[in-house]
C-alpha cells in the first residue's frame, strides 16, 4: 500500500488483484446482488486510488479497505431504499463458497442429523445471513471471512470493541436459532424464506432498517 500510495499503478494492479474476490464476496452478501456487488467493488477500489494520500502506515490496510466497503455498501443500500430499486440475487464465487460451507457448522455444536446438499446448504445460509440486521451481517462476515480481530472489525465498523463483541454474540444466537429446524429436519423457517424473497426482490428488509454510521469517504 505505500508503493500505491507513492503512485505506484503496478503495485494498485496487483493490490486489486488480490483484494478484489474478497471484497466482492463481502459486498454480495451485503447488497444481495452479485452484479451490483462487483460494480460497488470497482467503486471502492476507486476510492482506495483516491484517498491513498490518506493512508497511514501504522494502520492495518485490511481494517481501512473494509471502512471505505462499509461506506460504500450503507451508501448503495441507502439509495435503494429511497428509489425502491430492485435488485436481483446473484451467484457464490468460489470463495464466497468456501466460508458459507465453513460457517454452516459454526452455529450447531453437533453434525446434522441428515445428508445435506452443499449447494443447497450455502442457499440457506445465505438466507439466513440476510436476515441479520446489517451491523450483525457485517460483523460476521469480516469475522468468518476476513477472520478480523473483534478491535479491527470495531475500528472498520467505527464502533467499540465490546459492541463488536455482542453483535456477534447475537448474530450466533439468531443464525442458531434460524438454522437448527433446518439442519435437524430440514425444515426451512419461514423467516428465512421472506429474508430471501425481500433482498432479491429489492424490498426493504429487516437488514437495511439502519444503516451504521458515517465515517470518511461517505
Amino acid at each position: 500500500m505505500l508503493e500505491v500510495r507513492a503512485g505506484s499503478a503496478a503495485a494498485f494492479e496487483e493490490l486489486m488483484l488480490r483484494y478484489q474476490n474478497r471484497v466482492v464476496t463481502v459486498l454480495e452478501h451485503l447488497v444481495g446482488s452479485r452484479d451490483q456487488a462487483e460494480d460497488l467493488a470497482q467503486e471502492v477500489f476507486l476510492r482506495v486510488y483516491r484517498s491513498r494520500q490518506s493512508y497511514h502506515p501504522e494502520a492495518k490496510f485490511s481494517t481501512w479497505l473494509f471502512t471505505i466497503v462499509n461506506n460504500v455498501a450503507s451508501n448503495a443500500l441507502r439509495t435503494r431504499r429511497r428509489r425502491r430499486e430492485l435488485t436481483v440475487a446473484g451467484g457464490q464465487n468460489a470463495s464466497g463458497a468456501q466460508s458459507l460451507d465453513a460457517m454452516a457448522a459454526a452455529p450447531s455444536g453437533q453434525m446434522p442429523a441428515r445428508q445435506l446438499d452443499k449447494a443447497e446448504m450455502r442457499e440457506i445460509i445465505r438466507m439466513a445471513l440476510a436476515s441479520l440486521n446489517e451491523r450483525q451481517r457485517l460483523a460476521v462476515l469480516l469475522c468468518k471471512f476476513e477472520e478480523m480481530s473483534y478491535a479491527e472489525i470495531a475500528e472498520a465498523m467505527d464502533l467499540s470493541p465490546q459492541a463488536i463483541k455482542s453483535l456477534l454474540a447475537r448474530a450466533r444466537v439468531n443464525l442458531r436459532q434460524l438454522l437448527e429446524p433446518y439442519l435437524q429436519h430440514g425444515e426451512v423457517p419461514g423467516t428465512l424464506r421472506q429474508a430471501g424473497n425481500d433482498r432479491s426482490g429489492g424490498t426493504p428488509g429487516p437488514s437495511e432498517a439502519a444503516a451504521p454510521p458515517s465515517s470518511p469517504e461517505t
